[in-house]
């Protein structure tokens, strides 16, 4: 599996020395290396990278504006690049793959490229399930049971029932009957129940996976609730509204996924 990668950074000596460190990867195929966020986002749309290593600190189109510029196309995987802590969270907010330190240490290079490698990996087994199901529908839709129950809905005995979380250098294992809210930050999962908060290290995506779908929906971009939680409906401006759940705690949810709130209102 190759990884056809974009680097784009203002400062020529940056972009050199990421490529000597990605040399040593050589599954990594640089098809092209950009100097500002304009370039960048030129440079996406015409190569349709499988990743991007970004600068964060750009002038005009900084690395933020890089990723809200990829909207209306399939994004590529972003790894930030900078010499700034201090947009840390912000990185992981817009979904960033990791967030790496200038001058780019060579062990933190290789776990961020781990991550990359399973989230394609990943990515390829879910589009290599949806032609599976597109040719069962055409050739044998008997065996589309395998996949769905008779109404439709997903089989709920392939979900998880227990969720073990890492986290302060403990093992707790979490009934996921009892999780209230799940918000992302990057990697990372803040797991709430009623009488705790967890720090889960997992993408939304893959966390999605293993939660039922008739209990769990996301409400946000970055924030899933439980719907056997909510309690109370609350109208907003804008078309959006909050979730009012059981611990009394309020979810925004966006307009974009007001859907959800049509189960609660009738």
């Amino acid at each position: 599996m190759t990884i056809r990668t974009i680097l784009v950074d203002d400062e020529s000596l940056a972009i050199q020395g990421l490529q000597l460190r990605l040399h040593a990867h050589e599954d990594v195929e640089i098809v092209e290396t950009c100097t500002n966020g304009r370039e960048a986002i030129r440079a996406i749309k015409t190569h349709k990278p499988d990743l991007v290593f970004l600068d964060i600190q750009m002038p005009g189109f900084d690395g933020f504006s890089v990723v809200q510029g990829m909207m209306e196309v399939e994004p590529p995987l972003f790894i930030f690049v900078t010499a700034y802590s201090d947009h840390a969270i912000r990185a992981f907010e817009a979904q960033a793959v990791d967030y790496l330190m200038k001058p780019v240490e060579e062990g933190r290079l290789a776990d961020a490229l781990d991550r990359v490698r399973q989230r394609l990996g990943e990515k390829r087994q879910v589009q290599e399930a949806e032609k599976l199901r597109e040719v069962l529908a055409e050739v044998a839709p008997q065996a589309m049971s395998d996949f769905v129950t008779e109404e439709g809905a997903p089989a709920s005995n392939r979900f998880e029932k227990l969720i073990n979380i890492k986290d302060r250098g403990q093992i707790f294992r979490v009934d996921v009957d009892s999780i209230e809210r799940i918000d992302a930050a990057g990697d990372y999962m803040c797991i709430y129940t009623a009488d705790n908060s967890l720090i889960l290290r997992e993408t939304m995506k893959d966390l999605e996976k293993r939660l039922d779908p008739r209990n769990f929906q996301r409400v946000h971009r970055s924030t899933i609730v439980n719907l056997s939680q909510v309690r109370q409906v609350k109208p907003h401006t804008n078309g959006e509204c909050f979730l009012v759940l059981e611990s009394g705690a309020q979810v925004k949810v966006s307009r974009s996924y007001r859907d959800v709130v049509a189960r609660f209102v009738h």
